[in-house]
């Protein structure tokens, strides 16, 4: 199934649009304009493997705090349904918005986006040899409804050497990820022992349970 993407620059932010040839899947978002809120690729690309007509608009400089009493899947949800929030003014009758949140917890606490090199060398080396939990929180919002939910797959890291973490860094440059890592990255060759649940959640966007709710919705 081709799609095409068209890519441009609103008011509103990045906007990207995904046509899907001769769809027939999903029959009931036939009166939705499907917008996915986000602005990372790999979410994109997994939201159009399955073959949904949609668009994507981001909302440049939105906040990702949350209240520190707040673990695991809490945290992920409650950046979901903030991002979902501050798309309610841009709400048409027929527009579903798609906005989600991915966090990886290890030893109680979550692991963000590295801010620079050195941070992100020091997350690789904290997940080496352990097991840790990513979490997706998503949120579904049009004017007349809104669904969340999150979703955790449990990853088991090999031990890494010092030298195995600089290589990654240096070439693959994982800043903009949580955890300082994207699984379908050469870190994910060498590194992952075993994955307990989703893959893809661990890419960025559970989707067969993103195709479950869109489904049902």
């Amino acid at each position: 199934m081709a799609f095409r993407c068209s890519i441009c620059l609103s008011s509103t932010g990045l906007q990207s649009e995904f046509l899907v040839k001769n769809s027939i899947v999903l029959a009931n978002l036939s009166s939705y304009n499907v917008v996915l809120a986000s602005q990372s690729p790999r979410r994109q690309e997994l939201l159009a493997g399955l073959d949904i007509p949609f668009t994507v608009k981001v909302i440049p400089g939105l906040d990702e705090i949350y209240p520190k009493t707040l673990k695991g899947a809490d945290v992920a949800l409650y950046l979901a349904k903030q991002k979902a929030s501050a798309y309610k003014h841009l709400l048409d009758e027929d527009m579903l918005v798609i906005t989600a949140d991915t966090i990886v917890w290890c030893d109680g606490k979550v692991l963000e986006k590295p801010v620079d090199e050195m941070q992100a060398k020091e997350m690789l080396a904290y997940l080496s040899a352990k097991t840790h939990t990513v979490f997706t929180g998503v949120c579904l919002q049009s004017k007349e409804k809104r669904v969340t939910f999150s979703v955790s797959t449990e990853v088991r890291f090999a031990k890494l050497s010092e030298d195995e973490i600089d290589y990654y860094i240096e070439k693959y440059r994982p800043m903009d990820k949580a955890g300082s890592y994207g699984v379908q990255e050469w870190i994910g060759y060498v590194a992952v022992e075993h994955i307990d649940g989703s893959f893809y959640n661990v890419m960025g966007l559970p989707v067969q349970r993103l195709y479950s709710e869109l489904k049902a919705w």
